[in-house]
């Protein structure tokens, strides 16, 4: 946290009770009553010590990673509850430093990969002579049936669909408005923006953003689909119509995911031209229209859809240029002369 800007400092149980991130993780390992019968307390603690090096060298969790790993033999079949916390070393491009983050994905990264675990680990205790069966890959007592997976795909498409057309819409309206703008009068001092062309570019934001929230969804439906279709693929390779139904779904997943990357593209464009039109306010801007674009780029800079480049590149140059800097801990060699700017970024200004 001591390269975190002061702002945006978070103590330790803030950062665990606002996390979305899984914080600590509970492994359980066990097996049915037969497994353990005739099992003395030497044969428990060897099987215990198989199942740990399962952890460490095949999860790859470290010791200073694992808060306690108990063998519990008060209940019916014995078992070891193992807790974990999944914590890794990152870069950090924006401190240009390494510092930790929890990741569970880090080392479980999906169904298929916990599918690969579950054979590695059957693979470890049959090796040192453990009477163990596999289980049957890809069963799941939360089965969700290809009808319900079609209904899924329908939604998500219908809502993209929605959202696709309302920022379509919005971004006319802020051409038209764009315009109109060049258009006004202006001298070298100040430029008149109404507030309709403001309200239109904060609509334009808002919208991204709603595309952006979907974006997650598109995202979690894609591995559930590839991961249903992998395991169903496996289990069913003699059913044709369940192999028919499976084309079908993998061509409706291709589409969504076809769309999504349109959207994405579409986003990327849109952000390009709110930085064009930034950058012409605050060139030409009068002092009210400057402060409120100023504005509008922090707030952007805090929610993550500009980065610290972004903020650089919109204000180098400008009568904001330390404010908007300073903002962003932009570095030293970022501030050059306003001519020597124009001359490389000449598009952002037009």
């Amino acid at each position: 946290m001591k390269t975190e800007r002061e702002d945006r400092r978070r103590t330790f149980r803030q950062m665990v009770d606002k996390s979305k991130s899984v914080v600590a993780d509970e492994l359980l390992f066990t097996a049915t009553n037969e497994f353990f019968n005739n099992m003395t307390k030497e044969d428990l603690k060897e099987w215990a010590d198989t199942c740990m090096e399962f952890v460490y060298n095949d999860l790859g969790y470290k010791k200073e990673q694992v808060l306690h790993a108990t063998v519990h033999m008060d209940e019916k079949t014995p078992h070891i509850h193992c807790v974990v916390v999944p914590l890794v070393k990152k870069y950090d491009k924006r401190t240009n430093s390494e510092r930790y983050t929890i990741s569970k994905k880090q080392y479980i990264r999906d169904k298929i990969h916990l599918s690969e675990l579950q054979d590695k680990y059957h693979k470890r205790l049959t090796d040192k002579g453990y009477d163990l069966e596999r289980g049957i890959k890809g069963s799941d007592s939360k089965h969700i049936e290809i009808k319900e997976y079609k209904k899924i795909n329908r939604d998500l498409e219908k809502k993209i669909n929605i959202r696709t057309e309302k920022l379509n819409n919005e971004i006319k309206k802020l051409d038209e408005k764009m315009k109109t703008s060049k258009s006004l009068p202006f001298d070298k001092k100040h430029i008149i923006v109404d507030k309709e062309t403001f309200e239109s570019m904060n609509k334009v934001i808002d919208e991204s953003k709603k595309i952006k929230e979907i974006e997650p969804k598109i995202k979690t439906i894609f591995e559930e689909i590839n991961s249903f279709s992998t395991n169903y693929k496996t289990m069913e390779k003699e059913n044709q119509k369940y192999k028919r139904e499976i084309t079908k779904l993998e061509k409706d997943n291709n589409k969504l995911e076809k769309e999504n990357n349109s959207l994405i593209y579409q986003i990327s464009q849109l952000f390009e031209l709110l930085k064009k039109f930034l950058r012409k306010l605050l060139l030409r801007g009068n002092e009210y229209t400057k402060e409120e674009t100023s504005s509008i780029v922090k707030e952007c800079y805090n929610n993550e859809d500009f980065e610290m480049i972004d903020v650089v590149h919109i204000s180098r140059g400008t009568t904001k240029q330390e404010e908007l800097f300073d903002y962003v801990n932009a570095p030293d060699y970022y501030k050059e002369s306003m001519t020597h700017y124009e001359k490389v970024n000449s598009d952002l200004s037009r």
